[in-house]
């Protein structure tokens, strides 16, 4: 590629003389030929190009922003608002990318997704964090000097070693425990699990979820579910007509759980591994009327009409609650499976709804009570003992040579005895799913009811009237 420069005839009356670099000589009056390399001009015109766009757009960018942020006012005084990106708004200020105001929050992208929402914002305010205390002794390290011998083995020997030994020297207040509960009445009242609460000596606290700390006092221990009330020992607050009115708290409204699907969705909301504080899991009902045997605080028990869901129940989360889309209770967080993934399980809100009015009209759980120890009867049962039926309770002996018949219950009244199959209850026919134990808590304290049992391959109906169990025994 050649490069022609005219020859530069010039000022001052001379002629000024091109120089050709190849040649290095003076050539007046002719033209001046150079040999460029191709790629390396290209190039050079690139990085020139480069550096002009950055500079220019640098020095540009204010220069921009001014006019559209002036041109912008101006249309907005004069009542006219063109739809020009390039000037932007107060929102989308346009090509600097400086928000003058704050981004709006996050919209729900389905209306799934925004109840979830809603619920988790309402329901979080009554979730409380339960904490266990007790006080544990504190010991000390000292020293006693002592003879390595027996003296009558050498005799007195001239020196001693220092031995160390403890002592308790008072006692201090331990974590040793967490769970998770939740306000169902304004004046204060928790429900939470059994098992959290199961040792009657140590201390209960609970936190709330604006890191409030409120001792509790447990009110109640359901003798048959694993379930506990307490009770927040409220604050009081001086109104504008100078009386003290105690606080009152956010709740949480039971919900119905009897008509429950499975695969609906449901969220909890717990005190996950003890340390996670309102730690959601979303999930759905994958099973109704489980029976499982649950243990924890040192209780171990079967439960019946369990509700299975495969939303995640961690340790620290028994006690909480388990909600629908509403934000009503439908479950109380108790147990998860081991050696599974995502299969916990739920007590009912109905269950917690009797405990909860029995605290409030009676201030205790009340429950009928029969006073028998008995096995439901399945096919393995049947063909192991030879029975003569398929269904029903046999009265029997527990593994530890605990009583068939509770002495001085209404089942030893009625005179019950071991090897007793109970078939029916008030015409209710005991099976795999309607146990006796079920079929009991319909019914009331003092109330007469009807037995139909078969004792040595005979059938007979015996008259009961039912005692009671309390949350105090």
């Amino acid at each position: 590629m050649k490069i022609n420069f005219q020859k530069i005839k010039k000022t001052l009356n001379k002629d000024i003389a091109w120089q050709c670099p190849v040649f290095k000589k003076k050539r007046s009056g002719e033209l001046c030929s150079v040999n460029v390399n191709r790629r390396f001009l290209w190039v050079f015109l690139f990085v020139i190009f480069l550096v002009g766009f950055g500079a220019g757009g640098f020095y540009a960018r204010p220069v921009l922003n001014s006019a559209g942020s002036y041109l912008r006012d101006l249309t907005v005084q004069i009542g006219f608002s063109p739809n020009w990106p390039w000037l932007g708004t107060k929102a989308n200020p346009g090509p600097s990318g400086e928000s003058e105001q704050a981004i709006s929050e996050y919209k729900p992208q389905t209306s799934q997704e925004e109840a979830v929402i809603n619920v988790v914002k309402n329901a979080s305010k009554a979730v409380v964090s339960v904490i266990i205390t007790k006080k544990t002794p504190v010991y000390e390290t000292y020293y006693e000097e002592e003879s390595p011998l027996p003296d009558d083995f050498f005799g007195t020997l001239p020196f001693k070693i220092q031995v160390p030994k403890q002592r308790q020297i008072g006692t201090k207040d331990q974590r040793i425990g967490e769970g998770t509960g939740f306000i169902v009445s304004s004046d204060g009242l928790v429900l939470t699990n059994k098992h959290v609460v199961a040792d009657k000596d140590a201390q209960y606290t609970v936190v709330t979820t604006d890191g409030k700390i409120y001792p509790v006092k447990v009110l109640a221990r359901d003798p048959f579910q694993d379930l506990a009330i307490m009770k927040i020992e409220q604050e009081q607050q001086v109104v504008d007509s100078g009386s003290l009115v105690a606080v009152s708290f956010p709740i949480l409204k039971l919900g119905d759980s009897d008509d429950l699907q499975i695969g609906q969705t449901v969220i909890t909301i717990g005190n996950a591994l003890g340390e996670l504080t309102n730690t959601v899991s979303v999930g759905v009902i994958s099973g109704l009327s489980r029976t499982i045997t649950a243990s924890g605080g040192g209780i171990s028990e079967t439960l019946e009409d369990i509700i299975q869901t495969d939303a995640a129940i961690n340790p620290g989360n028994s006690g909480g609650p388990l909600l629908n889309l509403k934000g009503e209770v439908i479950g109380v967080n108790v147990a998860m499976a081991n050696g599974a993934q995502s299969i916990g399980f739920t007590v009912p809100s109905s269950k917690a709804k009797k405990d909860i009015t029995d605290i409030q009209t009676k201030g205790k759980i009340v429950y009928a009570f029969l006073g028998v120890r008995h096995s439901l009867i399945t096919p393995d049962l049947q063909a192991e003992l030879k029975l003569p039926v398929d269904y029903g309770s046999l009265i029997a002996e527990g593994d530890k040579n605990e009583p068939a018949v509770t002495p001085g219950s209404s089942a030893d009244k009625a005179g019950l005895k071991s090897g007793d199959i109970i078939l029916e209850v008030a015409s209710e026919k005991v099976t795999r799913n309607n146990s006796l134990g079920k079929i009991i808590q319909k019914h009331q304290p003092g109330e007469t009811i009807s037995l139909k049992i078969m004792r040595e391959d005979k059938e007979m109906t015996i008259d009961v009237v039912l005692g009671e169990k309390t949350s105090d025994e």
